[in-house]
């Protein structure tokens, strides 16, 4: 299994992916990470925060960025080289997700490609969004 290749990716070119972020997958996170930032982990500690309650770590989300390149597009053999990304609103446990790139530039002399990255929660707030370079494979 292979994705795509630069001159299989033109400009605009989108994909998606949505997941429902639990309290188990911040665990896990927290746990694979070593981030116990009680604004993640400790309820009470949370509610004293400007959030009121525990939010999700926001690499998590970024990591739905993530699966999209590595796994749709441009797929399998992709080469995350970088990423400019901001949070623009906190993610709470329940909360479902929706990750999408789109292919903004192409260089195929250098098999470059930048990707506008956006997350979204379930009522249509954009939680994370910045831009990813990748090598997509050749």
């Amino acid at each position: 299994m292979i994705g795509k290749r630069i001159a299989e990716i033109n400009v605009g070119d989108k994909a998606s992916f949505e997941k429902t972020l639990t309290e188990t997958d911040v665990y896990l996170y927290a746990g694979i990470t070593g981030d116990l930032n009680p604004a993640h982990i400790n309820q009470p500690a949370a509610e004293k925060s400007m959030f009121k309650g525990r939010i999700v770590h926001g690499m998590l989300t970024a990591g739905l960025v993530s699966g999209v390149l590595g796994m749709q597009l441009p797929g399998p053999g992709t080469i995350y080289l970088g990423q400019e990304l901001k949070f623009r609103a906190p993610v709470k446990f329940g909360d479902t997700i929706k990750a999408e790139v789109e292919a903004i530039e192409k260089n195929e002399e250098k098999n470059r490609v930048k990707f506008k990255t956006t997350c979204t929660n379930q009522d249509g707030v954009v939680v994370l969004d910045g831009v990813a370079t990748v090598m997509p494979p050749k």
